[in-house]
């Protein structure tokens, strides 16, 4: 038997059809580096960040949510020209964070899909700068006009993107 308050309200898990979540890890990772070779404009996209959210928002369990995002991170500095553990550690908190919050509130409306992807850009820019700053002694900038830039992009991408990947969603 289910007990429920009167206020409570049901937040549904959603699962994914084997191989969906490493399969669009794969693809966000080879388009994060593929893409900004031929496309200057996608290098303000952070593919891996937003699949990370998208996952982490779904599944709404925090561990399964800092696991992706360490996998996915750790996945990315190998790829990339950044020591390896930069993007592993701002991923690991934002996907631990965005469960969190996923397993808390109903985050299906696409307006409040695009504010969270938003200020999950900045958690992760932050935690991305202070951890380099702090262990690496790298000047790394904080607020600029290309982060916001690039927030504002990845925010909007993901009234496209998140829809499609709801289409990957086992049936409930």
């Amino acid at each position: 038997m289910e007990v429920r308050l009167a206020n409570e309200q049901h937040i549904e898990v959603y699962k994914f059809h084997a191989g969906v979540v490493t399969g669009s890890v794969i693809l966000a990772l080879l388009l994060e580096t593929f893409l900004p070779v031929h496309l200057g404009w996608a290098e303000l996209i952070d593919l891996p960040l937003l699949v990370t959210i998208y996952f982490a928002l779904s599944r709404r369990n925090p561990s399964a949510g800092l696991l992706l995002g360490m996998a996915i991170g750790v996945a990315q500095d190998s790829l990339s020209h950044t020591p390896i553990g930069l993007y592993g550690i701002s991923k690991t908190i934002v996907g631990f964070v965005a469960s969190s919050i996923g397993a808390r509130l109903d985050v299906e409306h696409p307006l409040a899909r695009c504010l969270l992807t938003f200020l999950f850009f900045h958690l992760h820019n932050a935690v991305f700068v202070f951890i380099s700053r702090l262990l690496l002694a790298r000047p790394e900038p904080y607020l600029e006009t290309r982060v916001f830039i690039a927030s504002v992009a990845s925010a909007l991408l993901t009234i496209a993107l998140f829809p499609l990947l709801d289409r990957l969603r086992k049936p409930s």
